[in-house]
């Protein structure tokens, strides 16, 4: 029997009941609801809601009038400046693609993205001039180049003669601009940290931007009015679209344009600051900082952090100065966070080494990201959920990507069987929480046993001269692979391999514990990511 469906007919989507979801317009609502109200800070530059709408309109307006518009390329190299939070709405609004580039990049990898993404301009503050001078010479076609002057940075010089200033002064404040008809339009490309060879470029759509700008709202408990201090990189998946959280929640942005503990504490005292974002080499930095700089904060402080799985001593670190610690877990690929630890009011009871050991787990899907599972990424059957058996994290919904730019095949691959494959592995717990114990490639097997790194990283963190850590494989003749742990030690602390490998062996099963300690300075990525495939050539 066929069934008939009554709302099959005269029930479709219109302009009076369906509009593309975009965040450009959390942007005019802020400017519309609280016009006098702070957008951003920068020294003693306070923008308005209004003042910052108006800027960003005359950046679209003079991008379309430059003949820049959908299908366009806007590439930005600049710290967290207001110029760059302006370019996450001015360069959609003209219908073209931000791309906020890694600052650490060298001129090679840079001059990559620049032919990649076929930028058609490039806006650079004047940090960054030598680097991007150098990158345009490897680059065939020439961008339009706009010169970022911030008053508060003295050194360097303007990559062109046109500044970022002038360049608002050839838009109307007053323009009309459209919202984008489809929520599938890309909205911004970013470039994975391309490690092993060259990056690749990950295309967001307005949609996925809207809903996860959003989810962070929720996910955090953000409230109105937020004071968000950007110790996170604007350029790394586009702040996590903090951006366009604070646009949605009329918050205040306050720059930052190096990421030192003086800068990052006297900043929270000026401003009240009560959010920030940082990978935990960061929350490792401040809680390293000296006492005098940690005194005469008063007011209730939240931060989010994500990358590495932090160690729980960091977390705890965290939360014994009053500062509470959100772990969530993301990549690229996924607009930032779209995994959440999120809090339960059970584990208030717990005692700080206990919360920390909870808050140190990646957590469930984020409000608006559609599912997760630990599965088998052979069969794709999900894990049980007891903790302990291992597999891989699958992601699906609408905060993920569209895909890699020029990238097929990656593409189709990632995503096969209606999920995306993240590479990292985890165990599944009881209440649904993932806990992820390695990436793929840095699992150590020996003598048959599954050895987590992140497991063995997590016990030397604990020690008090410890203030980073990496642990990675090293061939044994008898056991296959064993651990071995490379150790950056705190200013002062003394040399002493045995006592290291002996504080492991009294936490964990001996097994686990490492048999060679290496005491180094510790390679990173650009984004602060420990190179363990550097680490790694060492037993070639």
């Amino acid at each position: 029997m066929i069934m008939h469906n009554i709302y099959d007919i005269g029930l479709d989507k219109n302009e009076a009941n369906y509009t593309s979801m975009t965040p450009i317009s959390f942007l005019y609502r802020a400017a519309q609801v609280h016009p006098n109200r702070t957008a951003t800070i920068h020294g003693d530059v306070h923008r308005s809601w209004k003042e910052t709408k108006e800027r960003c309109v005359k950046l679209a307006s003079a991008l379309k009038a430059h003949g820049i518009g959908e299908g366009c390329t806007v590439s930005v190299v600049a710290p967290n400046l207001p110029e760059m939070f302006e370019a996450h709405f001015g360069v959609p609004m003209s219908g073209a693609v931000l791309n906020a580039i890694n600052t650490r990049l060298d001129a090679e990898a840079i001059a990559f993205i620049l032919q990649h993404a076929e930028s058609k301009v490039v806006i650079v503050d004047k940090e960054f001039s030598k680097l991007v001078k150098k990158a345009l010479k490897m680059v065939a076609h020439r961008p339009l180049v706009i010169a970022i002057d911030d008053p508060l940075y003295q050194e360097g010089e303007l990559i062109s003669d046109l500044t970022y200033e002038d360049f608002l002064e050839k838009g109307n404040s007053s323009e009309q601009l459209e919202m984008p008809a489809d929520e599938w339009n890309a909205i911004s490309l970013n470039y994975t940290s391309g490690t092993t060879g060259n990056p690749k470029g990950v295309v967001y759509h307005h949609r996925g931007a809207y809903l996860n700008a959003v989810s962070n709202v929720l996910s955090w408990d953000m409230g109105k009015h937020p004071v968000y201090l950007w110790t996170l990189p604007m350029f790394h998946c586009n702040g996590w679209c903090f951006p366009w959280s604070i646009a949605a929640t009329a918050g205040v942005s306050v720059s930052l344009r190096h990421v030192r503990a003086d800068a990052i504490y006297s900043l929270i005292k000026e401003h009240k600051v009560d959010h920030f974002c940082g990978a935990p080499i960061v929350l490792n930095m401040l809680n390293n900082a000296d006492d005098e700089l940690k005194a005469g904060i008063s007011h209730n402080i939240k931060v989010m952090t994500a990358g590495a799985a932090p160690p729980a001593s960091v977390i705890g670190g965290m939360e014994a100065m009053g500062i509470e610690v959100t772990h969530t877990y993301g990549l690229t690929e996924t607009y930032g966070p779209c995994v959440v630890c999120d809090w339960q009011e059970e584990w208030a009871d717990l005692d700080l080494e206990q919360k920390a050991r909870k808050k140190a787990r990646q957590g469930i899907q984020a409000p608006m990201q559609g599912g997760m599972m630990v599965a088998d990424p052979e069969t794709l059957e999900p894990v049980p959920q007891d903790g302990e058996t291992m597999g891989e994290i699958f992601l699906r919904g609408n905060v993920v990507m569209k895909g890699y730019l020029k990238n097929p095949t990656t593409t189709d691959q990632s995503m096969a069987d209606g999920w995306f494959r993240t590479g990292d592995l985890a165990v599944w717990h009881e209440d649904s929480y993932v806990e992820i114990k390695d990436r793929s490639k840095d699992i150590i097997i020996s003598g048959g046993e599954n050895i987590s790194s992140i497991e063995v990283e997590d016990v030397l963190y604990r020690h008090h001269d410890v203030e980073e850590v990496a642990v990675i494989a090293m061939p044994d003749e008898t056991w296959g692979e064993v651990p071995c742990a490379f150790i950056k030690l705190k200013d002062g602390a003394k040399e002493d391999e045995a006592a290291m490998i002996s504080f492991c062996r009294d936490q964990m099963a001996h097994f686990k514990a490492p048999k060679k300690i290496v005491f180094m300075d510790l390679p990173k990525t650009s984004t602060g990511k420990i190179q363990k495939f550097v680490l790694r050539k060492e037993f070639d």
